[in-house]
């Protein structure tokens, strides 16, 4: 096997949830690292986490997206799992002291995706019409500009979602435009909701390796799958949510993209009934994202963020 790692790796085991889209995302991995290595023996070890089995309530209200990464990381801890991979809006700003993240994948369509089979776009949906979506930030961000819908909370993976939009408890729901590209539902796909109306989630679309920082030997063998341009904009991303304190309890979008090799970068924090919004964009150096970051936060305090977020801890 050809490799530039420091001790031979002979077999990796690559910790996943259960659902069917993070297998895709697990089985992608495995299938770059053994056209990488093709000696290499690459196992899955397919695990449920507390975000996937509490769904009758919203994310924000049980302990926010760190529930759909503690179980792959304790199995990361005890020597079960040499890798996990997770789908980069799931990943807390901070991770815990020991973990690192490997690599950043190139990124697939970070939008937010309207499916319905009623409506062509938002705009020609009903006033009183019933929207599902798991998240905050779509929730806040939808409000403010259709504040007649009726929003309720949809969980449970990409199929389950679905099938409640079938049986019609929904008129219409939001989900992330990649994972249903990546379970081949893109024709599900009604409309693209542009940053515009709905800013992503910091990192949503892209997928991200997490290892122990001492597994010096993993983090080599996964670094040819890192994508920098990707890395740049998710880590400029992160680094908001980060400054602010980042969770399912906040409404935040963050969204960054490359322009003439400088990354640009755009965030939002909504009031989770969308009636209030400070929104603020900057660019910077791909070398220092990270400080980005901490700038574009800066800027959102300065223009409400901080009055927004004083109100979410008062309430909560």
């Amino acid at each position: 096997m050809e490799s530039s790692v420091s001790r031979p790796v002979r077999r990796v085991v690559i910790a996943t949830r259960r659902s069917r889209l993070a297998l895709w995302q697990a089985e992608h991995v495995k299938r770059r690292l053994e056209k990488l290595y093709p000696a290499l023996v690459v196992e899955l070890l397919a695990l449920s986490t507390k975000g996937d089995e509490l769904l009758e309530v919203r994310l924000d209200k049980v302990g926010g997206k760190g529930l759909f990464v503690k179980e792959l990381e304790s199995a990361l801890a005890d020597g079960r799992a040499d890798l996990a991979v997770h789908s980069m809006k799931d990943v807390p700003a901070d991770l815990p002291e020991g973990f690192a993240l490997g690599a950043i994948l190139p990124r697939e369509d970070p939008r937010d995706a309207l499916v319905t089979e009623r409506f062509a776009s938002l705009e020609a949906m009903p006033a009183d019409a019933v929207l599902g979506t798991s998240s905050l930030r779509r929730a806040a961000q939808i409000a403010a500009r259709f504040p007649r819908f009726r929003i309720r909370t949809l969980r449970g993976n990409v199929e389950t979602r679905l099938a409640k939009l079938d049986r019609g408890e929904y008129d219409a729901v939001v989900l992330a435009a990649a994972g249903l590209k990546r379970l081949g539902l893109a024709g599900r796909i009604r409309a693209l909701l542009e940053p515009a109306l709905s800013l992503p989630a910091a990192g949503q679309g892209a997928l991200g390796i997490e290892c122990l920082r001492a597994r010096t030997e993993i983090l080599q063998l996964v670094a040819p799958l890192a994508d920098g341009a990707t890395a740049a904009c998710v880590r400029a991303e992160r680094a908001v949510s980060r400054a602010l304190g980042g969770s399912c309890t906040v409404p935040l979008g963050a969204y960054a993209e490359l322009r003439q090799n400088r990354v640009w970068l755009q965030a939002v924090v909504a009031a989770p009934d969308g009636r209030r919004l400070a929104r603020a964009e900057h660019e910077g150096a791909t070398d220092a994202p990270e400080a980005l970051g901490e700038q574009v936060a800066a800027l959102l305090r300065a223009r409400g963020a901080g009055e927004i977020l004083a109100a979410l801890q008062s309430s909560g």
